[in-house]
């Protein structure tokens, strides 16, 4: 088979997967399993591919098929123009979490900020932060130790080990320190909403999807507690779930943040949630 009649036959079994995107999933794989960028698939269409070039994409076709991640397969993800490890110890990182990074870079007056990122999984706000203000004092927290040790691979791989200062702890239970920013992308899913999610959400750790009974839990806890680890005036900045925006601005008001904003991602979902304190 040609390198076109694969990605043909191969974006054809995505389509009757269900898969999203059965094309390009089907170009990143053969890239991948050939050691090549996307690119050069398109100057290569009416090459011969021998057997000992199929078989090893033949597999990660299975796997794909059977609803594991994409990103799992690759084992890296893009994300704010840098390459990050992932895999199945930390959540994927998203579009829409890119999408946060590049509102709070925005946010951002002072470069010599100090910066908590709570719940940081792989580590790609912290990293993506600390790379775009060098000056910037960063520090990266979680609760999961193997999301730690992939946090601290991405920053040894990036060259930024020496930047950001990772910490184990649930929320800001053990945080000791006063902060200027505190970014979160945390757990945001109901448990009741499992059977809505999608296969390859839940090949992601359970404790970096679900968050409760409503999904708010964790999100509502660090802003009742963020006050006390933020300088005057500090800003908290959230990603948040599907239909949880209006509630949780409530709450921001309730517990005496000013300056509340809520910003929408691309897809017009209100996503983000911005509040100084102090």
């Amino acid at each position: 088979m040609t390198v076109l009649e694969v990605l043909q036959s191969t974006t054809a079994y995505f389509t009757k997967r269900g898969l999203e995107s059965p094309r390009l999933n089907a170009e990143h794989l053969l890239a991948h399993s050939l050691g090549k960028k996307r690119i050069e698939l398109y100057l290569e269409f009416e090459r011969a591919l021998l057997e000992t070039e199929l078989a090893p994409l033949r597999e990660l076709v299975r796997r794909r098929g059977r609803g594991e991640p994409l990103q799992h397969l690759l084992g890296t993800v893009e994300f704010c123009t840098h390459t990050f490890l992932c895999d199945k110890r930390a959540l994927i990182p998203r579009p829409e979490t890119e999408e946060l990074v590049e509102l709070l870079q925005s946010k951002i007056a002072n470069p010599k900020s100090k910066i908590l990122d709570v719940g940081t999984g792989s580590g790609v706000i912290a990293l993506s932060l600390a790379a775009k203000f060098p000056e910037a004092e960063v520090h990266a927290l979680d609760i999961s130790d193997d999301a730690l040790a992939l946090a601290r691979e991405n920053a040894e791989r990036l060259g930024l080990s020496a930047r950001v200062q990772f910490l184990r702890g649930d929320l800001l239970t053990t945080v000791t320190h006063v902060y200027d920013i505190i970014v979160a992308n945390l757990p945001y899913v109901a448990t009741a909403e499992r059977g809505q999610v999608s296969r390859e959400v839940l090949c992601d750790p359970e404790e970096a999807v679900f968050a409760g009974p409503t999904g708010e839990e964790l999100t509502r806890e660090l802003i009742e507690t963020a006050p006390a680890r933020l300088t005057a005036g500090g800003l908290l900045a959230l990603e948040i779930g599907l239909g949880q925006a209006e509630a949780l601005l409530r709450f921001f008001s309730e517990k005496g943040y000013h300056d509340i904003s809520a910003r929408q991602d691309h897809a017009g979902v209100t996503r983000f949630l911005f509040a100084r304190h102090g």
